[in-house]
């Protein structure tokens, strides 16, 4: 008899222990059931998103040039002499009038004292032979010489006359060619080149110095023959070098029609006056302006992804990404137009674009904050 119960409670044991082995199992086998369905669940995109936007789109055409300098006179010698002092050097900013080279007027001087001599004997004996004239006029009246020899006296006095005149323009060449020996700048520039030194002895026509002015500069911009039907003079051009930071607004002056062999482009030609920075010799940026497309559909490039069905961006909606196939048009500065399938103000994908499929479901990435 306590055999038999005893059997008994151990059979009531292993139950017990089976019944809860099985439970467990149970457990196991659903949380890996959940866990196997969470995975196989598909999961939202995260992506960031960005608002189309409206605005007047430029038709334009760029080109890379140079600019030249319209102002760079070589400055020579309107006198013989030798240099005895150089007053500017190549890189230094001279303004118009300023001192750039003396030379030595020692010959002009001493010229210009024999002929204020000659001038003084000129005078003198004019002054003589003004008071012989009217000596003989009061002789003439009273009879006592005849008419000629006044006539003589007074021929005497007019010649004189003419020869003091031209001692006197005598004296002006030579102060005017005095004067030549100090030059100066024609214009505000730069001095660009030093040709000749201290002690040098130059003839009129010599060059000294060379001077490159920045007032007026010439943008040459070359263009593809293409082009060329879709320009002409007049129509505004923006102006960018890498030595400012300024842009400008210019106008098309000319274009060259010669197209040459080993370019096959159109030099465009534009100027700029009086900006501080541009420097010849440069390079320069142009955006020949053709027309606008007034308001043009523009979204980043990264928003627009190539599917077999053609050019597609997803439009965000309740959590899903809603392919749309659109027609693009121009392309700049990192935006491409849309011409057809998107209207402005509608919310698209756009980092993560190109990993969506249509209704797929997105997350939007929460926007940083600026820093300040």
């Amino acid at each position: 008899m306590f055999f038999q119960q005893h059997y008994s409670n151990h059979q009531a044991r292993i139950s017990l222990v089976s019944a809860l082995l099985i439970g467990l199992s149970l457990i196991s086998c659903s949380k890996k059931e959940a866990e196997q369905d969470a995975k196989n669940k598909p999961q939202s995109a995260l992506i960031s998103t960005t608002t189309t936007e409206a605005s007047t789109l430029e038709i334009r055409e760029e080109s890379i040039g140079t600019l030249e300098g319209l102002m760079d006179p070589t400055v020579a010698a309107e006198a013989a002499g030798r240099v005895v002092k150089i007053a500017a050097h190549p890189g230094q900013v001279v303004k118009k009038g300023e001192v750039l080279v003396l030379l030595d007027a020692t010959d002009y001087n001493l010229q210009l004292t024999q002929a204020q001599a000659e001038v003084s004997r000129l005078e003198a004996l004019t002054s003589n032979q003004s008071r012989i004239v009217e000596r003989n006029q009061a002789l003439v009246q009273k009879k006592f010489i005849s008419q000629n020899a006044l006539e003589d006296v007074t021929t005497q006095h007019a010649a004189l006359q003419q020869q003091l005149e031209g001692a006197k323009a005598q004296i002006a060449i030579i102060e005017h060619t005095r004067a030549k020996t100090t030059i100066v700048a024609p214009i505000d520039g730069v001095v660009q080149k030093q040709i000749v030194s201290t002690g040098d002895f130059v003839k009129i026509g010599d060059p000294l110095l060379q001077i490159i002015s920045k007032q007026k500069l010439r943008a040459h911009l070359p263009l593809p023959e293409n082009i060329a039907a879709k320009i002409h003079a007049g129509i505004k051009v923006r102006l960018s070098t890498p030595t400012s930071t300024d842009e400008v607004i210019s106008t098309i002056r000319e274009l060259k029609p010669l197209i040459t062999e080993t370019s096959r482009a159109v030099d465009v030609i534009a100027d700029v006056t009086d900006q501080a920075g541009w420097q010849p010799g440069a390079s320069v940026k142009g955006e020949i302006i053709l027309g606008a497309h007034a308001n043009a559909v523009l979204i980043p490039e990264q928003c627009v992804v190539l599917r077999p069905a053609g050019e597609v961006v997803y439009v965000v909606k309740e959590g899903l990404a809603l392919q749309r196939i659109v027609k693009t048009g121009m392309r700049q500065e990192g935006k491409i137009e849309i011409i057809e399938g998107l209207s402005a103000g509608e919310v698209i994908a756009k980092d993560g674009a190109a990993f969506l499929t249509d209704k797929a479901k997105v997350k939007v990435e929460a926007k940083k904050p600026a820093k300040a």
